[in-house]
């Protein structure tokens, strides 16, 4: 049976570092007396890619297959597009993941989208008690989800994952880059697999790309926002620091193109975090400079959209996301006045949930939304009840 370790970890003094040092861990005790050996002799990514890489190869040699493939990862995380080592690593890291995890050939599917595909993986057991669509975020591959996806699975739901536009394999293998019409994706999701009635779960920039397909998709009944996420930008441009977050803000509202630019590119030289989210930001939309890849941001946020969603609707917030600024749970909490029913849950450091989607008490996220599904599914089997929405030009974009 699929079980997590429960611990958030201060590994390295770089919040960013730590938190995708606690990320990418199966939570064991040797790989965090490994992890915290290495973190003295990190300073930036160059270091982190050295360490990583090498406590991979020494994993992979012991045959630990998880530790490695986790390791890959996390080096494989931190290279820029030209560094020809990472695509290497990004599919010999699901080769790894598919072999730990028994993920067999008939269990993987290619979804038609546009002029690509979409990579999909299903577990279904033989009677399932209801159908999960799950999706990762801004830089998740889903294979990177199959502890959630075995755990959903092994408590009897029918579990589909995939990646859409800008994600994953979507984008390296397809080539297409992200779209806010999250809805579109869904669709043809739902349609390959001839679905209805569907708990739908988006995993950090899927906290708010889940809610944009819940507006405009009646197939969705149940929504799982882990995290919330309500103003992309916004998330983005605290990176920036507050100073230049404030300049960054009215520059780009009056078009000023060229300081932008100039702006960006000298906080990408102070900041390798920034750094990295701007390179990985315009690799991911396409979009060929930092000012245009902060106004394709502009319409990844939930507040234009929220009233459009009717169906019930669970949100997670960490109390000390260094991504997402709190206020942001909040804001979604009142702007979703149209839903079935709406539960919020915050979590603490006392639970080690209290970073970005409850990295450090994954179990006890997963428990969470199977309780509230489980609870609604029985509401709607005693009721009778059924989404009433109704599809029209003006909602349908």
């Amino acid at each position: 049976m699929q079980s997590f370790k429960t611990g958030y970890y201060q590994f390295h003094p770089d919040v960013s570092l730590n938190y995708q040092m606690n990320r990418f861990s199966d939570g064991s005790e040797q790989m965090i007396a490994e992890m915290k050996e290495a973190a003295p002799r990190i300073h930036d990514y160059p270091d982190y890619i050295r360490e990583f890489l090498a406590l991979s190869e020494k994993a992979h040699a012991s045959n630990r297959l998880l530790p490695a493939a986790l390791y890959l990862r996390s080096a494989e995380f931190f290279m820029l597009q030209k560094d020809e080592r990472k695509n290497t690593c990004r599919l010999r890291f699901i080769q790894w993941m598919k072999s730990f995890y028994q993920v067999q050939e008939n269990q993987h599917f290619d979804i038609p989208y546009e002029n690509a595909a979409m990579s999909a993986y299903r577990f279904k057991p033989e009677s399932p008690i209801g159908t999960i669509v799950f999706f990762g975020g801004f830089d998740s591959y889903i294979e990177e989800l199959f502890a959630s996806q075995q755990w959903l699975f092994q408590n009897g739901f029918d579990v589909i994952t995939f990646e859409g536009p800008g994600q994953g394999a979507t984008l390296e293998e397809g080539h297409l880059p992200m779209t806010h019409e999250w809805h579109k994706p869904c669709k043809a999701v739902l349609d390959y697999f001839k679905l209805d009635d569907i708990t739908l779960i988006g995993y950090s920039l899927g906290g708010c790309l889940a809610l944009r397909a819940a507006a405009y998709e009646p197939r969705i009944s149940r929504v799982v926002c882990d995290d919330i996420l309500t103003d992309f930008e916004e998330a983005l441009l605290k990176l920036a620091g507050p100073v230049e977050q404030m300049a960054l803000i009215s520059l780009l509202k009056f078009g000023a193109t060229a300081i932008v630019n100039t702006l960006i590119h000298q906080k990408m030289k102070k900041s390798l975090v920034f750094e990295w989210g701007i390179t990985y930001g315009m690799h991911v939309t396409g979009t060929a400079s930092p000012y245009q890849f902060f106004k394709n941001m502009l319409t990844y946020e939930t507040r234009t959209i929220s009233h459009l969603v009717k169906q019930d609707v669970l949100l997670f917030a960490g109390s000390k996301d260094h991504y997402v600024p709190l206020h942001q749970f909040y804001d979604q909490v009142q702007t979703l006045n149209n839903v079935r029913s709406l539960t919020a849950r915050l979590f603490t450091e006392k639970e080690q949930a209290q970073n970005h989607v409850q990295v450090g008490n994954t179990e006890l996220s997963l428990q969470t939304m199977v309780r509230w599904i489980g609870g609604l599914m029985q509401r709607d089997k005693q009721t009778g009840f059924k989404i009433p929405i109704k599809l029209s030009a003006a909602m349908a974009p």
